[in-house]
């Protein structure tokens, strides 16, 4: 099957190395990949595009016969990416415009929510800060502030420091029609469920867990995820068939019941607190860094269930089959990530750390330049002097990803590659796949809502 991959981060990195490697004489594929970035380029053929441009991206696929479009960031379905190859007869993994409000407006989210009678924080929808004050005043402390629109993971802030919450509101408000959901703290541990739906039917993937801030033990600054992994030995295993009874199915039903049926990936990010299963937020894509550990333990053809539902037929595939195998990824990020990154430091190490049997490396934020024997930059081509150099051009810039028996072997693996890769100002949580052996382990065995 011809397939375009829209996205050339992290995630459609670890998409494109599933697609390929779970791919079999009876369900081949044909790979085409946005270039910019040097890992996933090795893995099918790259084109320049902007993955936003709905119409360059119907143009690609139309060129090259693409019979599935798999859209991996949430910026080009916002667009409507989707929307335009739907129209065209050519199928999309991935929702459209509307569909897609799920991510792109967090209000929107809880309206469906409340619909669906899906639980979830108490939440308070404010355009100006006389109402954030009140919301701060009716809910109290710790202050849960997130920006309505998208914020490529970054647009939330949990802290006990009202003004420091309000400052977050504050930059929220300022943009054009900016607005912001302020909402109840939700305590417990968090799990991200991915499902996998077509419109009507839904189909969970493993759960994982990822490790938001910065910081070990879960200090300083909210970031995209610096690590993830799966298996979650303490979650109870009735937590997955839950979710998908009361949170996905209710939210895809109501989505139906709009006229914006939800087609692609439904991320329900959860939170396991005292009073049971509460959803934390809804994304309309894989999530990064989950995506790295929770593909590499998939057995049965990636395509194939992609494919399914993007075409309404999930009802008519197997189940998908998955290794009893652990994955941890630890993520290795810029200097001064979250915030301003330095970049432009080379990368060594990614070929020592991958021959090591059960590593492999995911590239997010990398490029290539090219230098002369005293390290300036010269142009490509400069002669045999010059040489080719890989470095960090991203926040998040590799992804090291341990796979072994059990969560504990396949984090040891994880940091054993981090040690082999170096560049300048790197820096990396040390204590990612902890939280097994400390929570407790009756966690989730009797969350309903």
């Amino acid at each position: 099957m011809k397939v375009l991959l829209v996205g050339n981060g992290g995630r459609e990195h670890a998409l494109a190395r599933a697609l390929v490697r779970t791919s079999n004489a009876e369900h081949p594929v044909q790979l085409s990949v946005q270039a910019g970035n040097p890992g996933l380029e090795t893995l099918g053929d790259s084109f320049a595009f902007t993955a936003t441009e709905p119409d360059e991206v119907l143009a690609l696929a139309k060129a090259h016969g693409v019979e599935l479009v798999v859209v991996g960031p949430e910026a080009p379905l916002v667009a409507g990416v989707a929307d335009a190859l739907i129209a065209a007869g050519i199928p999309c993994f991935g929702p459209t415009s509307d569909a897609a409000r799920l991510e792109a407006s967090k209000s929107f989210a809880k309206d469906v929510m409340a619909e669906a009678g899906v639980a979830t924080a108490r939440s308070f929808t404010c355009r100006n800060m006389n109402e954030v004050d009140t919301a701060f005043q009716e809910l109290g402390a710790p202050h849960v502030v997130k920006d309505d629109a998208l914020a490529a993971g970054k647009g939330v802030v949990v802290t006990h420091n009202v003004e420091e919450a309000r400052a977050h509101a504050k930059s929220c408000l300022e943009r054009e029609d900016g607005a912001v959901v302020i909402e109840d703290y939700l305590d417990g541990p968090e799990v991200s469920l991915f499902c996998l739906c077509d419109g009507t039917s839904v189909v969970p993937l493993v759960p994982a867990q990822d490790f938001k801030r910065a910081g070990d033990a879960n200090s300083g600054p909210n970031t995209g995820g610096m690590g993830a992994y799966s298996p979650l030995p303490w979650l109870d295993e009735g937590v997955v068939e839950e979710v998908v009874r009361s949170v996905a199915q209710p939210t895809v039903n109501a989505m139906a019941k709009r006229n914006t049926p939800f087609v692609g990936l439904l991320y329900c990010g959860l939170a396991m607190t005292s009073r049971g299963i509460r959803v934390v937020e809804f994304n309309v894509r894989f999530g990064d860094p989950e995506t790295q550990v929770v593909l590499e333990r998939l057995d049965s053809p990636l395509v194939e269930l992609l494919h399914a539902a993007a075409t309404g037929t999930l009802d008519q595939v197997p189940a998908p089959q998955w290794s009893t195998d652990a994955a941890v990824t630890v993520v290795m990020a810029s200097g001064g990530y979250p915030g301003p990154s330095d970049t432009g430091h080379e990368i060594t190490g990614i070929d020592k750390a991958e021959a090591i049997p059960g590593i492999h490396v995911i590239q997010a934020g990398t490029s290539r330049k090219t230098v002369s024997p005293e390290g300036a930059l010269v142009p490509a081509g400069s002669g045999p002097e010059a040489k080719e150099i890989l470095v960090n051009s991203g926040g998040r810039v590799l992804n090291v990803v341990g796979r072994a028996a059990t969560v504990q072997a396949a984090r040891a693996l994880a940091y054993e590659g981090v040690k082999q890769i170096s560049f300048a100002g790197e820096h990396h949580r040390s204590d990612i796949a902890t939280w097994p052996a400390e929570l407790d382990l009756s966690v989730g065995s009797d969350l309903k809502n």
